[in-house]
């Protein structure tokens, strides 16, 4: 079994509270890791439709049975649930009594807000890491290879192909999970839709756009942007705020969670084909933006990384906002260093007086140079950074 980062937060947080709510899109070893970290308790999926009818008829009666708490798998399916755990944890100084696990945020967020709120911890559970994968000496080799195989458990665990893994795993998705929030009626509309926006991974988002390639109107839109984000799909990556007295950009742009998605719905169909594609470059950028997202989520941090980009066409990747630090990132999928590469770090460094920097590569030539800026390859930078 790959070891997961979050395993350590997980029992951090289960020690201090009496609930824990473990979320994450499907297939990303939610079940895997709570079953292994709370091997004491019961686990019940409510999935399962004779358990999920006993919970939903008697919720009382079905949480009685579990005195020393359990793991309540998908738990959004049965929000008849929420007031009575709430009763059992008001009453329980117990931590760590109840494990909740959902693939559904949105669902998941309005119980618990509503009835769970200061009683619970939250930890995000996203797909495997590269530090992870290198663990256990299961990290492709090539980044054309690792970009094509994405990072769900089940293409290295289960040694399922991503061209297999991912036609189904899109498809379960729009039929069960999107349904659950939205009742969509022409899901080939929607995914075309899904198609269209795996285009945009690594750009900003335009709604107006979208809504007249898709030929639906723009709280359509809004509204399938709202579930994608919910159920783990894509994440949305706000603008920096700070303007420097230019004129900056305030959409925010659109990553895909895992690039192995992105390859499948744009058609390409082995990692060779990513050598010559038009979006290789989005799609690296897709990559190491998310890794540098599930570095913070791994460790139960809040993710404190924007973007910057001004409306003469300036950009900075990706801004690490330490509060009182800035850290400018740029990221380039080439192999091959060239200065041009520092352009928008050297123009940003100059607008903000911080001097700091890392261009992250495909490369492996290591650059410590006199203006700040560290050149290094993108998975040493993150092997540094755990």
């Amino acid at each position: 079994m790959i070891q997961r980062s979050a395993k350590q937060k997980l029992k951090d947080l289960a020690s201090k509270f009496k609930a824990i709510a473990v979320t994450g899109a499907r297939q990303t070893g939610k079940t895997t890791l709570v079953k292994q970290l709370f091997k004491s308790k019961p686990y019940l999926s409510l999935e399962n439709p004779d358990i999920r009818n006993f919970a939903v008829d008697d919720p009382k009666g079905f949480l009685q049975s579990y005195p020393k708490g359990a793991i309540l798998d998908e738990i959004q399916r049965t929000p008849e649930l929420f007031s009575y755990l709430q009763e059992i944890l008001d009453k329980s100084k117990t931590k760590g009594l109840f494990i909740l696990t959902g693939s559904n945020n949105l669902l998941l967020q309005q119980s618990i807000s509503q009835t769970l709120a200061g009683r619970i911890a939250y930890l995000n559970l996203l797909p495997f890491s590269v530090n992870e994968l290198a663990k256990a000496k299961q990290l492709p080799e090539t980044d054309d290879e690792l970009i094509f195989n994405g990072f769900y458990p089940p293409v290295y665990d289960q040694k399922i192909p991503p061209e297999d893994w991912c036609p189904n795993y899109i498809r379960t998705y729009i039929e069960k999970h999107v349904r659950q929030i939205k009742n969509i009626s022409d899901l080939i509309i929607f995914e075309r839709f899904l198609k269209l926006l795996a285009g945009r991974t690594g750009q900003e988002l335009n709604h107006n756009a979208l809504a007249v390639e898709t030929g639906v109107d723009v709280k359509t839109i809004q509204s399938w942007i709202g579930i994608l984000e919910n159920s783990f799909v894509i994440y949305l990556l706000k603008p920096h705020n700070k303007n420097y007295n230019k004129t900056i950009v305030k959409r925010p742009k659109i990553y895909f969670q895992d690039t192995a998605l992105v390859c499948y719905l744009l058609g390409i169909r082995n990692a060779n084909q990513l050598a010559t594609h038009p979006l290789r470059g989005s799609i690296f950028e897709t990559m190491v933006v998310m890794e540098l997202i599930k570095q913070r989520t791994n460790k139960g941090l809040p993710v404190n990384l924007y973007y910057w980009r001004d409306k003469t066409g300036h950009e900075i990747d990706i801004i690490i906002d330490n509060g009182t630090e800035l850290i400018p990132i740029e990221i380039k999928s080439g192999k091959t260093f060239n200065s041009e590469f520092l352009k928008n770090l050297h123009y940003w460094s100059k607008l903000s007086g911080f001097s700091k920097s890392y261009l992250l590569y495909g490369g492996t030539q290591i650059q410590k140079r006199s203006d700040g800026c560290e050149v290094l390859n993108w998975r040493k930078y993150l092997s540094r950074n755990l």
